[in-house]
């Protein structure tokens, strides 16, 4: 990230000099909340099918479902997992992402039970179970950009940006698997938006609940991780091994390496937005606590001179007497 921040040089948006009053930290909160309402409107990245023919996206959907099933694993194991070990021990990390795996395996059964107890059911659990992944996803990015935001404004632009550039390849995936799921192209529209609207409701959270955002995120990453893993491994892959055709099977393995590679390339080019800001939040808790124990110290110390001086008063008061008698 650290790469993009140079680039447009970031951290020159708020001089004094050019506009102190538009990045006012009083302000955080707004930053905050527009910046979660644009990237939720990059799901809408899939009205591009609106005009496409019906047999055009039949053509293109099981790729889309190939490239969706390598941003989820590549998110997963390029991103989520290894920022869980720098914040929690790898045991607890990997003890929540299998539970997170076997909670959405139970969930996916009771969508399955639900909506697919008839023969012609044509709406399956994985476009649910998808959505419901995402939008966990969604609303731990809105978490960390408020707790960002609240730090610096230059800081919450970056971690947008970087979201922002994660969420790009992800929602065209999603919105393949919604297709693929049975969902209209509309109705893709709809509910994908209504997923990535989760990370205005993060971003809510985060500013309200800003002292246990930091402790909260951690634990609710590998949750995410966990569902990524099965949603990618038990329920797009499989997808895929229904292709028969050599040439097409081999063009889907390229385009889900593809989709993992793009996620493995962001997360090396681009700087560790969530780090940053959880080094920087910690940094600050400390400062404070830091100076709120300078002043706890200095009150101490006055009241302690306070108390010498009287009893030093009390004490000449004592001897002045003495000698007048």
């Amino acid at each position: 990230m650290l790469y993009y921040m140079h680039m447009i040089n970031i951290y020159d948006l708020c001089n004094p000099s050019v506009v102190s009053f538009l990045c006012s930290q009083n302000l955080y909160w707004l930053y905050a909340i527009v910046a979660t309402i644009g990237i939720s409107l990059v799901s809408l990245i899939g009205v591009f099918a609106l005009s496409m023919r019906v047999k055009t996206i039949e053509k293109v959907l099981l790729f889309l479902v190939a490239f969706s099933a390598g941003t989820m694993l590549g998110s997963s194991f390029f991103h989520l997992l290894p920022e869980s070990l720098e914040k929690l021990p790898a045991q607890l990390t990997f003890q929540l992402a299998f539970l997170s795996l076997v909670v959405f395996f139970l969930i996916e059964k009771v969508l399955h039970w639900h909506h697919c107890h008839e023969a012609d059911c044509h709406t399956h659990s994985i476009g649910y179970m998808n959505l419901f992944g995402d939008g966990l996803h969604n609303f731990i990015d809105g978490l960390l950009i408020a707790a960002t935001f609240s730090v610096s404004i230059p800081l919450g632009i970056a971690t947008t940006l970087a979201v922002i550039a994660h969420e790009i390849p992800q929602e065209i995936g999603d919105f393949g698997v919604l297709l693929h799921s049975g969902f209209s192209k509309k109705k893709a529209l709809l509910f994908n938006l209504i997923s990535a609207f989760a990370a205005v409701i993060g971003a809510i959270t985060g500013i309200l609940l800003l002292e246990q955002v930091a402790s909260l995120s951690a634990y609710l990453i590998p949750i995410a991780a966990g569902s990524f893993l099965y949603i990618g491994a038990a329920d797009l892959l499989p997808e895929l091994r229904k292709e028969t055709n050599r040439s097409r099977l081999i063009g889907l393995v390229f385009v889900f390496l593809l989709g993992a590679g793009i996620m493995q390339g962001l997360q090396l080019i681009s700087p560790h937005a969530h780090d940053e800001a959880g080094h920087e939040i910690n940094e600050e808790t400390h400062k404070n606590a830091h100076d709120e124990h300078i002043d706890e110290q200095s009150h101490s110390e006055d009241a302690l001179h306070t108390e010498d001086a009287l009893h030093s008063k009390e004490h000449t008061g004592d001897y002045g007497h003495d000698l007048h008698l």
